[in-house]
């Protein structure tokens, strides 16, 4: 009870944040209200807390978690619906990319085999890059990020919440990507798409993991779109190149067997990432 009571007296002294603290006779929930330029956004943290048990369960904790990621999650769902900024473009850099190449290289036979797995996660690396800066813009322009940060609540939550999001709007960039590929290029993706979506999944779930939360850095800098590319890029080069060499065999056909140790070295480095990442977040919110 007193870290609540603490908590919203902390919030209230804020210029940009509001904080609302109603306590029932069971839990308590904390509700930020953020202005986002000229409109506003609800960021809900439900922080259910139950007062008779002075140490919660398992359970407990683990639903309230869940809470706290869905209501991240679901925030950034409902801005980029409402401004639609970062996945348009996203899609629209990564149609350019493609487009570009188009008539960069001739797109017959052999080589149109050995220049797509590298397309495509090219304009998979730079459409993310501009997703993962628009990731931690609002938080920083309205110090929405600050007050998260003074909720009592997991930052590993936190991060988890704004990782799924970026995997949303990346996913979707990625399907129109591949659908211009598909286009401009004459190429079917059907024969492959099984294990062509497989890794494209495990590789895009690395990066992302590295990009969240490197955006997150980066947000705190002065030179912010420069420093995220220079921080990620080095970070994720082993997703590429397991990503390239596994998307390499997908589309020329071969036997899984072949490319399989590629796609165990993309599973092995975005399980590492995403650890790693939800580990230290804690430490990128405190300063």
């Amino acid at each position: 009870m007193f870290l609540a009571l603490s908590l919203g007296e902390r919030v209230a002294r804020k210029g940009r944040v509001r904080g609302q603290l109603s306590i029932t006779r069971a839990n308590f929930n904390l509700t930020l209200h953020v202005h986002d330029s000229d409109d506003l956004v609800l960021v809900k943290l439900l922080l259910t807390t139950d007062h008779r048990q002075q140490t919660p369960d398992c359970q407990t904790l683990s639903m309230r978690t869940l809470r706290i990621i869905a209501a991240i999650f679901v925030k950034d769902l409902r801005l980029e619906w409402r401004h639609r900024e970062t996945l348009a473009s996203m899609c629209v850099f990564g149609i350019l990319v493609v487009f570009l190449f188009n008539f960069a290289f001739e797109s017959g036979g052999e080589e149109r085999l050995r220049l797509l797995p590298g397309l495509l996660w090219i304009a998979f690396a730079f459409s993310g890059i501009l997703g993962f800066n628009r990731s931690f813009a609002t938080e920083r322009e309205n110090a929405c990020l600050e007050g998260m940060a003074l909720a009592p609540v997991d930052p590993g939550a936190i991060y988890l919440g704004k990782m799924l999001a970026n995997l949303v709007f990346l996913g979707i960039a990625e399907a129109v990507i591949v659908f211009a590929v598909a286009l401009w290029y004459n190429f079917s993706f059907v024969p492959s798409l099984k294990w062509f979506t497989l890794i494209t999944f495990l590789g895009t779930l690395g990066y992302v993991a590295v990009g969240t939360i490197f955006g997150a850095i980066a947000a705190n800098t002065r030179m912010r779109e420069v420093m995220l590319p220079v921080l990620q890029f080095p970070v994720a080069v082993p997703v590429f190149i397991a990503g390239i060499e596994a998307t390499t065999g997908a589309l020329k056909g071969d036997a899984p067997s072949q490319y399989l140790s590629w796609i165990n070295l993309a599973a092995g480095f975005s399980v590492i990432f995403l650890v790693l990442s939800y580990l230290l977040f804690e430490y990128v919110l405190e300063e």
